[in-house]
């Protein structure tokens, strides 16, 4: 990297880090001995997101071994999670991580009877003064392995596992669709919709379906390596998401994944409320972070493509490539982005449409 990208990159980073450094009046004490809660949706073992939050965990109690933090794992979105914040609250945890998009309504509810905890939501877009929220630029990544599913296909027939329709999901799907459409115009992104964040019999029923109709790649945003194994076990490629899984439990299909570093969100939040600093804002870093990354890619992909892969992810870095800039059309031919326009990141949060080259329907 010359030294003009280099210091592009810490000015990016710079701009990332005082997004959320703005001092407000102080939430809890600083305090050299805090106990952490993290509050997940699937099993730590499910070998994607919630494996992912739980790495971040660890990194952090690696980091400061003078807190005490702590984890219940496969919790529901609803009244089962608001039990879990209260008991934790109540416990003494002074900082609390939600880590899915149904734990917002009740981080907020919890959150009003607690105002010297500090809550963090992973995904939401409801804050207040104890509530911030957190995610991360997950559309590059996705881009990029939508870049390299484009090249890669020969059937032009690509699959998604698709979990929920939130707009979080939509997004991603679109943006992996966006680089599909770059590198290979013909080739269309074919959804199925599983209703679950982990539900392996699903996930794999629902990548056979796609196989079915002569995908012959299949990507997931779902959390386990179901859909991985069902290409494995038709001889097509695949792609995972949340974490590199792939190389463990589908070796002959697996190409790569959009993957997650919680760490770099978690260390500094915990590190602001130690220090004092802390203020309710929206954590929204990318590929520059560290928070967000393509695993690394296997040998079923040429030099040639990883090198092409390696020149786009630094033009991401360096700002020269929002992926949502227009011209972009939704499937019904709207223009939603004009030429050169790009989406803010409100309405990249709050997305409800598909682009043009997927086939499949967002349920109402």
């Amino acid at each position: 990297m010359t030294e003009q990208k280099l210091f592009l990159v810490l000015v990016i980073g710079l701009c990332i880090l005082l997004s959320c450094a703005k001092k407000q009046e102080q939430i809890i004490s600083p305090a050299t001995k805090l106990k952490v809660a993290f509050v997940y949706v699937g099993p730590i073992g499910d070998g994607g997101w919630t494996y992912a939050h739980e790495q971040g965990r660890l990194k952090l109690q690696e980091t400061f071994p003078d807190i005490e933090t702590s984890y219940i794992e496969s919790v529901k979105e609803g009244p089962d999670a608001e039990r879990v914040i209260t008991q934790y609250a109540e416990n003494g945890y002074k900082i609390i991580f939600t880590t899915s998009f149904g734990y917002m309504d009740p981080t907020i509810n919890v959150a009003s009877k607690y105002p010297d905890v500090v809550f963090m939501h992973c995904s939401g877009y409801k804050r207040a003064s104890n509530v911030g929220t957190y995610f991360g630029r997950m559309e590059q990544p996705k881009y990029l392995a939508g870049l390299m599913s484009g090249k890669l296909t020969k059937t032009n027939i690509i699959g998604y596992v698709a979990p929920h329709p939130i707009p979080e999901v939509i997004r991603l799907i679109n943006a992996f669709a966006l680089g599909v459409k770059e590198t290979n115009p013909k080739a269309k992104v074919h959804i199925v919709w599983i209703n679950s964040w982990y539900d392996p019999a699903k996930e794999k029923d629902a990548a056979n379906s796609l196989l079915d109709i002569g995908a012959d790649i299949i990507s997931t945003g779902a959390d386990s390596p179901a859909p991985l194994q069902a290409a494995m076990e038709r001889g097509k490629l695949s792609f995972g998401y949340d974490s590199d899984y792939g190389k463990k439990y589908a070796p002959t299909s697996y190409v790569t994944a959009p993957i997650w570093d919680w760490s770099p969100i978690y260390i500094d939040v915990v590190k602001r409320v130690k220090e004092g600093i802390w203020s309710s804002c929206d954590y929204y870093w990318g590929i520059e972070s560290g928070v967000v990354k393509l695993a690394t890619i296997t040998d079923l992909v040429s030099e040639e493509l990883k090198v092409f892969i390696e020149q786009k992810t630094q033009d991401i870095v360096l700002g020269k490539n929002k992926i949502f800039t227009g011209p972009i059309k939704d499937q019904n031919g709207r223009l939603i982005l004009k030429d050169g326009v790009s989406h803010t990141d409100t309405e990249l949060l709050s997305m409800n449409y598909f682009v043009d080259n997927i086939v499949g329907k967002i349920p109402e």
